[in-house]
């Protein structure tokens, strides 16, 4: 069921009258509340929505789990602003202002998820974080090099945990939930405990988690091979060791097996292609300070260790060699970061960052009938290097109606790779940031902002040492690669008045020195044609993002976002590619009491605006995509605050739909089932 241009443009003119901002969707039923009082971490410090001067968006933990969204990337396309691709049913990468995969950054409670092999376009790396973990996600679009260094062009995506919580009297507890899909599509349960005290607090989770194959809507059906497998673990302990000294320990871990790439079997003749394994562990040690030294208000320290392992399987179908690929990131990293208070109105945060990614990649080529193994060259030099040393500074003073706020950050790389393809590369890229903004507090809550962002993202071992099939290309080396850089102007407006709370936000960014892939004209290789990368190209992207909530009665809300973007690759003369089609949500939701009743409508325009890229991609229809929408209803029963009860019905109307540059279709007509139980 594809909505006409003229469907679609009537139902957007209601979207843009009632816009939504996100942080309602987690509100108690009393009253609205409002943006002043979410605290968020987007400048490095805490703050709030209304007085940051960023486009931002923030999900709390009860908008979305147990919910609608099985996957904390699924949860992230209904943030305003916030577009997601799925090549896959295990992948997941968000779109903000028209950029993706390794040009947005994405942090793990405060630490950097992306690491050297982190891909250009699409990929699942946020799906490997295990969505009943994070307790609040941040989306800072537009800004985040100057506080959190490379890879922020687009943005920043924030998963937060939660800090444990100290109690005079000790207690201990725990919680299940349980998740069912219709046609076999989810059986999830994870289970969790606490302990609280004075002194120590400890948490800790499970999670199983199985996936079928992702039926679609009414031409579709089922799509084999989809399903997968996911298990993870957490840990989160806190030591009190003195009044104003915490020392907090953490571990995650997630492993999803066989995750199959639904469009190369589909499309492209391969009998097995897949994820296998994908594999996430974090740990971290982190000591946070409080004095009453001005200067020295807040101290944070954290120690950390990442791993990641991405593991590929693919066989053609009328091949006998089956290839295994295996890539891993071992990271080693430290932060540290100063709170100053200068003034009553003025503060500060200074702070200086170190990490190391040491890259391991191997490839083994199998013959299924003799078992012979040939062992080859990974898809990147084995034992390359990555390492990144960072100065930051940030100060935000209030001058009666005034907030003006402005950082700096210097940022320097040491790469090191080699092998017989690329030979003996050492490379030291270095980029100067910087970021400025002043905020108008208008009487009655009403704030205006201006701001600019420069951000910028190192080459990394993906950029400069790959060599083989990625997506539908062949790529090349490029051991000569620089900096991309973005240049981000913004002007918005945060309000509440009443019952209605909204921003609105228009921007023009610059991006230079983009690497592009180049085509080498004739050359094929492995069936593929061949690329390699330059940094050549030069492009904008400009647009507007609106959002908006309003409590039509005490227990009933109204909210939608609206959310479009252009892009213009100016060094090509077409399209930016895989930029999102104009696209939005709105959402009626009524609580009483204990039961709660949602209905909330999904929506895009058709995506015919097509760079040459968009038009090889097989995951693009010919011509491009076409607009859809989606309706959804929920229903919520909750007994005593310990138990809960939620009902999904997805996709009523059973429309047959694919995000923009997907390579799967959306879930069809299914019921979503899902109980959670405290303890």
């Amino acid at each position: 069921m594809l909505c006409s241009r003229n469907c679609a443009v009537r139902l957007f003119a209601v979207v843009a009258h009632v816009l939504v901002a996100q942080n309602l969707f987690a509100q108690s039923d009393s009253a609205v509340t409002a943006m002043d009082e979410v605290v968020i971490t987007a400048e490095r410090k805490q703050s709030t929505i209304r007085q940051t001067p960023y486009a931002v968006a923030v999900m709390k933990k009860p908008a979305w789990v147990p919910g609608n969204n099985r996957t904390l990337p699924e949860a992230l396309a209904a943030m305003n602003g916030v577009f997601v691709q799925k090549t896959n049913h295990g992948g997941g990468a968000p779109i903000i202002r028209g950029l993706m995969g390794n040009q947005v950054l994405i942090l793990m409670d405060g630490i950097r998820l992306n690491n050297a092999t982190f891909r250009y376009g699409p990929n699942q790396y946020l799906n490997t974080i295990d969505a009943f973990t994070a307790q609040q996600v941040e989306v800072v679009r537009g800004s985040g090099s100057v506080q959190y260094g490379s890879d922020a062009l687009g943005g920043t995506v924030q998963v937060l945990t939660g800090n444990p919580v100290f109690e005079e009297k000790a207690s201990a507890g725990g919680n299940i939930t349980t998740r069912y899909a219709t046609g076999g599509m989810e059986k999830t349960v994870r289970a969790a405990g606490s302990y609280s005290s004075r002194k120590i607090v400890v948490q800790a989770g499970i999670t199983g988690r199985k996936f079928g194959d992702l039926i679609g809507g009414d031409t579709t059906g089922r799509q084999t091979p989809s399903g997968y497998k996911e298990s993870g673990y957490d840990l989160k302990a806190a030591w009190q060791i003195q009044e104003d000294v915490t020392l907090i320990l953490a571990q995650q871990w997630l492993q999803q097996r066989h995750v199959p790439v639904y469009h190369k079997v589909k499309l492209e003749g391969f009998a097995i292609n897949e994820m296998d394994l994908q594999q996430r562990s974090l740990s971290y040690a982190r000591l946070q300070v409080k004095t009453r030294q001005p200067l020295f208000e807040q101290q944070e320290a954290t120690l950390y260790t990442q791993q990641s392992i991405e593991g590929r399987r693919a066989q053609k179908t009328a091949s006998t060699t089956l290839r295994r690929e295996r890539d891993e990131v071992h990271t080693l990293g430290v932060n540290f970061n100063n709170q100053s208070r200068l003034s009553a109105a003025w503060t500060a945060s200074t702070g200086v960052e170190w990490y190391k990614d040491k890259v391991t990649s191997g490839r083994q080529d199998i013959n299924i009938n003799t078992g012979f193994v040939q062992e080859k060259r990974g898809l990147y030099p084995n034992d390359a290097s990555f390492s990144s040393y960072a100065m930051y500074h940030l100060q935000k003073l209030q001058l009666k109606k005034w907030i003006l706020s402005g950082g700096l950050r210097y940022n320097g790389f040491v790469v090191r790779m080699q092998d017989s393809t690329v030979g003996r590369v050492a490379l030291q890229p270095a980029a100067c940031v910087g970021n400025g903004s002043f905020m108008f507090l208008l009487p009655g809550d009403h704030n205006l902002y201006a701001s600019f962002s420069s951000g910028f993202r190192a080459p990394n071992i993906d950029d400069l040492g790959s060599l083989g099939i990625v997506d539908f290309r062949y790529e090349l080396p490029a051991p000569q690669l620089k900096p991309e850089r973005s240049y981000n102007y913004e002007l918005g407006y945060k309000f509440r008045q009443g019952k209605v709370d909204g921003s609105a936000a228009v921007y023009h960014m610059q991006l230079s020195g983009l690497i592009n892939r180049i085509k080498k004209p004739g050359e094929r290789m492995a069936g593929y044609e061949v690329y390699i990368k330059q940094n050549s190209g030069q492009a904008w992207v400009r647009g507007f993002e609106l959002e908006s909530g309003y409590w039509m009665m005490p227990h009933l809300l109204l909210a939608g976002n609206i959310t479009y973007t252009q892009g213009r690759d100016v060094s090509r003369n077409e399209p930016l590619r895989r930029i999102p089609p104009l696209h939005g949500r709105m959402l009626l939701q009524f609580t009483q009491k204990a039961f709660s009743v949602q209905a909330e409508w999904l929506a895009a325009r058709s995506q015919k605006r097509l760079a040459q890229g968009d038009k090889e991609d097989n995951r693009i229809p010919a011509g491009g995509t076409p607009g859809w929408q989606v309706f959804n209803l929920s229903a919520t029963y909750t007994h005593n605050a310990r138990a809960s009860l939620q009902l999904n019905a997805l996709n009523i109307f059973n429309t047959d739909y694919r995000t923009h540059g997907s390579g799967i279709n959306g879930v069809g007509r299914s019921l979503w089932m899902s109980a959670h139980v405290s303890f």
